[in-house]
């Protein structure tokens, strides 16, 4: 049976290519995507997650649109990164199919409650607006949700939009600390992983030489290499929301402990942290699984795999 998900975005570059991993594998179902604003505006974010059904051959899934700002601050976007459109660097048609009426926030709540208790995962790679608001309006969901795997957060890697925070937990750190709080089975894809799961020149014009599907990722890839580059001094970009897709499915590849993370939501300098226990020194209760190492080589074999086997299905 295929593992229920709802994927809950901000796309963005490296959303993309989870997303479209995710619909390129059968043992994954995703039940629709709910669009946060984050990377770039919500009015980019859920367009941009409507293109990526169609582009991917699903104008099927239900896309609903969701928070347009973090629950109590100014939205922080990263248009640096991704672009105006957050989607920059390859030009796909504008979408012909519409926005499920509805808002995220109920969609996440009723499909909780519909589908049997612990059998669907949330896998948030965006700020966490619209999970937190779900568990806010609804606690009763908390104890149905099968797992949630989310990318956010550092703790060697430290930060990439302040010198201690990641971009997905700053955009909203009141958000993630109730997520991270909730009680809810959590595993995290922090940056000291996903910085892990870098790009090459190869693999990527492995992807330009494949069809529609392949070449957008390259095209994607060929956008944001820059910033990364520069920023880091790298050969490639990391794709750290397709970690987040990649653990459902070869959890082997990955390894980590479960330990006590907190949010820091009142540092003058450290807003936004994940404060990961990893040494276990805080004796505080563990909540979080928080993955630290990839088997790249596995991982890069997989997205090939699965993106290679969509482009062959969509022709």
């Amino acid at each position: 049976m295929a593992r229920k998900i709802i994927i809950d975005t901000d796309p963005g570059q490296d959303d993309a290519v989870a997303i479209l991993l995710a619909l390129a594998s059968p043992e994954i179902e995703v039940l629709g995507l709910t669009a946060v604003a984050g990377n770039v505006p919500l009015h980019h974010t859920q367009r941009n997650a409507l293109v990526l059904c169609e582009l991917a051959g699903r104008p099927d899934l239900p896309v609903y649109a969701g928070a347009e700002a973090p629950l109590s601050r100014p939205l922080v976007t990263a248009e640096h990164v991704h672009g105006k459109t957050g989607l920059d660097g390859v030009t796909l048609p504008d979408p012909t199919m519409a926005l499920t009426p509805g808002h995220a926030v109920d969609f996440l709540i009723e499909t909780l409650r519909r589908e049997p208790a612990g059998t669907v995962t949330l896998v948030p790679i965006g700020p966490l607006t619209n999970i937190a608001m779900a568990f806010q309006r609804a606690p009763d969901i908390i104890p149905r949700v099968q797992e949630i795997v989310l990318m956010g957060g550092a703790y060697f890697e430290v930060g990439n939009i302040t010198p201690t925070a990641e971009f997905n937990i700053y955009v909203d750190p009141e958000a993630a600390s109730l997520v991270f709080a909730a009680g809810a089975p959590l595993t995290v894809m922090p940056l000291d992983v996903t910085h892990k799961a870098l790009t090459s020149r190869p693999w990527v014009e492995q992807m330009r030489a494949m069809g529609r599907i392949g070449q957008a990722i390259a095209s994607w890839t060929d956008f944001f290499e820059r910033y990364d580059r520069e920023k880091y001094g790298s050969e490639g970009a990391p794709l750290h929301d397709p970690c987040t897709i990649a653990w459902l499915l070869a959890p082997q590849l990955f390894s980590g402990r479960f330990i006590n993370v907190e949010i820091e939501t009142r540092g003058e300098f450290t807003l936004g942290m994940t404060v990961a226990d990893w040494w276990r020194v805080s004796g505080r209760t563990p909540n979080a699984t928080f993955i630290r190492d990839v088997d790249v080589k596995g991982l890069f074999e997989l997205l090939t795999r699965r993106i290679g086997e969509l482009d062959r299905r969509l022709g």
